[in-house]
């Protein structure tokens, strides 16, 4: 979560229902291979990574769903809004998280989108395992308690 604070005030897309669907194991940054009008359509603050997923494609990882919408300034030459999109990461790194998927079933799951310091387009990829209905229920309920506590804290201090 650390990471995520210090990324707070840059980014473009999150993905909000991950943390309630999936028990986040690891996470990770990686880069995203993208054109030109794929860049100016998320420094534009669009884009979509809700229904997203990275999955293994001969030995390389992709970014398989995600919503980037067509520049609204872009030519002939705009870019397709669902097109598969390469992740960049080391490739130990990459062994390490097919072999994850394929050996414990886990899935590959977008967090994040932003731009880090230097103005690079960075992904916020976490290896997740499913949760079940009872597991989401008492998230939920945790949740509600830790947002109770924090107004009865408020109201009494």
């Amino acid at each position: 979560m650390a990471q995520n604070d210090r990324h707070a005030h840059r980014f473009v897309a999150q993905n909000r229902k991950a943390r309630r669907n999936y028990f986040i194991d690891d996470s990770l940054e990686a880069g995203i291979v993208l054109t030109g009008t794929e860049v100016k359509s998320l420094r534009a603050g669009k884009g979509n990574i809700a229904e997203a997923y990275a999955r293994d494609d001969r030995g390389e990882l992709y970014l398989f769903n995600s919503y980037i919408p067509e520049y609204d300034a872009g030519s002939y030459n705009n870019h397709e809004p669902r097109r598969p999109r390469k992740l960049l990461l080391r490739r130990r790194e990459m062994a390490r998280l097919i072999a994850a998927v394929q050996e414990k079933g886990l899935t590959l799951v977008p967090l994040s989108v932003y731009f880090n310091e230097r103005g690079v387009a960075k992904l916020d990829l976490g290896l997740a395992r499913g949760k079940r209905q009872h597991d989401k229920r008492e998230t939920d309920k945790r949740r509600d308690w830790q947002r109770e506590k924090a107004r009865l804290m408020r109201e009494k201090g």
